[in-house]
């Protein structure tokens, strides 16, 4: 498991605390499925992109969190994940509210689908942009920003470690 640290905290207020738990979806071409978004209260700011997941609610644990938040967003269905490969702790300010967030990310493989955003809730759907399957190429040379920093590296390992197209390596 990688722990790629914290990221900056707001120095004016505490931000509210939050577990997360999020995806690493990987289709039979070990390509990973990211969305693309910005936050509502300053649409000039550039999108990023990120990983599926969010939020865990009241009981849920966070893969909980992440199964119920991948099939929001993505619309695909699964009844569980793969291991925890990543954990990190972040702060940061969206949609007004400044978070403190600490992050499971999950490994799923599945086979390749195009997403469908029917789920998604009235936030998600003004904050999604859009969503795309990258290979690691892709995301290793991108100028664009991606959720967590380190992700092409998290993959690369990833993927090493498993052989092509997910077989034990």
């Amino acid at each position: 498991m990688v722990d790629v640290g914290r990221t900056r905290r707001h120095p004016v207020t505490s931000p509210a605390p939050r577990q997360v738990g999020r995806v690493l979806l990987l289709d039979e071409d070990d390509r990973l499925l990211l969305l693309s978004g910005r936050d509502p209260r300053d649409p000039a700011t550039p999108p990023w992109w990120f990983t599926p997941g969010g939020g865990a609610e009241e009981d849920e644990t966070t893969e909980q969190a992440a199964l119920r938040e991948l099939e929001e967003e993505t619309g695909l269905r699964l009844s569980s994940l793969g291991p925890v490969v990543l954990e990190r702790r972040t702060a940061f300010e969206f949609d007004g509210v400044f978070y403190d967030q600490d992050e499971r990310y999950y490994l799923a493989r599945c086979r390749h689908f195009e997403p469908d955003g029917a789920r998604r809730t009235d936030l998600e759907r003004e904050v999604l942009l859009g969503d795309r399957w990258w290979s690691l190429e892709e995301l290793s040379t991108t100028r664009e920003t991606v959720f967590p920093p380190g992700l092409s590296e998290v993959l690369g390992g990833l993927l090493a470690d498993e052989g092509p197209t997910g077989a034990a390596g």
